[in-house]
């Protein structure tokens, strides 16, 4: 992979000829260059999926903008695009409220409509009443800066980036995890998880304008142990599990909740993964992969990662926590996003060079 001073050396002789001309890396009329001044380039925040993990981002974004880094491009995948859809509709403020208001699993079950029908596990329809008491009408069009949410067309795997329409169902549609949540249909196509095809949309950034990409992966620490090989004799057997307590729900389980039972065995339990877990666990390996493999072949300029793995996709509830380590993995990228953004945006002609230059 070429290291970050190539690369910002290789766009910044793209973006000083784009310049000259009088237009935007994208092509763009719109802003022009005065004399004896150079605009800024064009900020890119591309956000990862990752589930609650996800409430990392607002760390991130929030020290970005502390510290005078505002992205003119959002584009997110899964909760990236809830958390950057948020964002970008001024309603960032709503979602770590309500984070920061779960006080523990309960809470958390109370927004999933668990069924047993239709394609989904989770119906998605008190996640999705949620974000429209935030979002209501909004559409993407007519946010104040460009935003876009990937998405996967689960008939022929084509990668969707939408651009357009409501915020709530691009969002919706983003997140929809295959097997969890029911597809969502957007026009006539029924979407899944953007994750599925890219999990850290650098590319989509790009695509819409950004000349400097700061992506948010939330996956770079989930396998940090290495996997051991058994190259003689079988493995270590399992042990064998506990035997079932009789409790009266299970010698009467008509008596009570169905809806508990399911949740029991959707969640599972300590002696053995529930199948949400075992579903969660294959998407994590699934997404790590493809993360690896779409990063090295279109990496951002700046790639911020936040050690997150140790959370599950349902801590919610732990919110400050994920927002702290958001928090300090932007701190850590400051100085070399800072770097970027003035090499591809030098100071006026004739100022006077900062000490150390």
């Amino acid at each position: 992979m070429p290291s970050l001073v190539v690369r910002l050396a290789t766009r910044r002789r793209v973006l000083v000829l784009d310049r000259l001309k009088g237009r935007g890396a994208n092509g763009s009329n719109s802003e022009k260059i005065g004399l004896g001044s150079i605009r800024r380039p064009v900020i890119g925040l591309a956000l990862g999926g990752g589930a609650a993990r996800g409430f990392a981002h607002i760390g991130i974004i929030r020290t970005l903008l502390a510290n005078g880094i505002v992205p003119d491009v959002v584009v997110g995948t899964s909760i990236g695009a809830v958390v950057g859809g948020l964002y970008a509709s001024g309603k960032l403020d709503t979602l770590e409220e309500w984070g920061r208001g779960l006080q523990g699993m309960r809470n958390i079950l109370g927004y999933l409509d668990i069924r047993l029908n239709g394609s989904g596990l989770i119906g998605g329809e008190k996640l999705a009443t949620r974000l429209e008491a935030a979002c209501g009408q909004t559409l993407i069009e007519d946010l104040p800066i460009k935003f876009a949410a990937v998405a996967t067309e689960v008939r022929t795997g084509h990668e969707i980036w939408l651009t357009r329409g409501r915020v709530v169902d691009a969002m919706r549609a983003s997140y929809a995890l295959p097997g969890i949540f029911s597809p969502v249909l957007i026009g006539d196509r029924w979407l899944v998880d953007g994750a599925l095809v890219n999990p850290v949309p650098v590319s989509a950034a790009r695509a819409l304008g950004a000349e400097i990409v700061i992506a948010a992966n939330l996956s770079s620490d989930i396998f940090t142990y290495s996997t051991t090989v058994y190259s003689h004799g079988a493995a270590p057997g399992p042990a064998a599990p506990a035997a079932e307590e009789t409790t009266p729900k299970r010698r009467f389980p008509r008596f009570f909740s169905p809806e508990k039972t399911v949740k029991r065995e959707f969640f599972g339990g300590g002696d053995r993964p529930g199948l949400s877990s075992v579903m969660v666990d294959a998407f994590n390996i699934m997404q790590d992969r493809i993360t690896r493999a779409r990063l090295a072949g279109d990496p951002p300029d700046l790639l911020i990662t936040p050690r997150v793995g140790q959370f599950g996709w349902f801590d919610f509830h732990r919110t400050d926590d994920l927002i702290a380590l958001g928090t300090r993995a932007a701190e850590r990228a400051l100085d070399s996003i800072q770097e970027a953004i003035h090499a591809l945006a030098p100071p006026p002609e004739g100022a006077a060079p900062k000490a150390g230059e």
